[in-house]
């Protein structure tokens, strides 16, 4: 579970927002259409959602899960 959170979600899947929202944001500076730029910031959330719903599935204890889904809002608003 440790596992799960701290190296997949916390870490990669952080890292995968980032440079989906660091291109989102080039293509929006660039003068490109902003529907594309949304699809490009928006495209890890399948990702995401099932980071989050292994989480709700593995934990036993509900600060993983509620830690997920403050993560989740997080990533997808940022």
């Amino acid at each position: 579970m440790r596992v799960l959170f701290w190296r997949d979600m916390v870490t990669v899947g952080t890292v995968i927002n980032l440079l989906a929202t660091a291109v989102a944001l080039a293509i929006a500076l660039a003068d490109e259409a902003i529907e594309l730029a949304a699809a490009v910031h928006l495209a890890p959330l399948p990702y995401n959602l099932f980071l989050v719903a292994s989480v709700w599935r593995l934990s036993d204890t509900g600060l993983y899960r509620w830690a997920s889904l403050a993560w989740l809002v997080v990533v997808t608003l940022v």
